[in-house]
């Protein structure tokens, strides 16, 4: 799903279609879908942050207000995302939230270590992972106060 690429709000990165799409119908409950690009490996996500391949024609510059963002992704891992995105002055103040299996303690503290924004075990439960979902949406894109770059 992609509106036009310079309008992106939400960079979903995530590799298991179920919870990509579980996630996405939470957001559209929040009307806060109308604006996502889901990315399908970590690959797939530097292209689009850095405007590389098929992501060209886009500015790095008008890049998404938030990143939903998976650690464990085919070709790069989340991890290495957040630091490349970290690292870069252009994508470094964008809020990054990770939403994985992963409640293991090293992949929490090394995301912590990289500039991550927020760490959430996705919840079993279909329900919580809704709600899960939606207050993230709105915290992050209706609440929150972001630097204007």
């Amino acid at each position: 799903m992609i509106t036009n690429a310079k309008d992106v709000e939400i960079l979903l990165v995530e590799d298991n279609p179920t919870d990509a799409e579980l996630t996405i119908r939470a957001l559209k409950k929040q009307h806060l879908a109308n604006k996502l690009h889901h990315a399908k490996d970590g690959a797939e996500a530097l292209d689009f942050l850095f405007a590389r391949g098929a992501y060209a024609g886009r500015k790095v510059e008008n890049g998404p207000k938030l990143v939903l963002l998976d650690l464990k992704l085919p070709k790069v891992d989340g991890l290495e995302v957040l630091r490349e995105m970290k690292a870069d002055p252009r994508t470094k103040v964008i809020p990054v939230v990770i939403m994985t299996s992963s409640k293991e303690e090293r992949d929490v503290v090394e995301s912590y270590k990289l500039g991550v924004n927020s760490y959430v075990a996705k919840p079993v439960d279909f329900g919580r992972f809704s709600k899960a979902v939606e207050d993230l949406g709105l915290y992050w894109l209706l609440i929150n106060h972001p630097p204007q770059g």
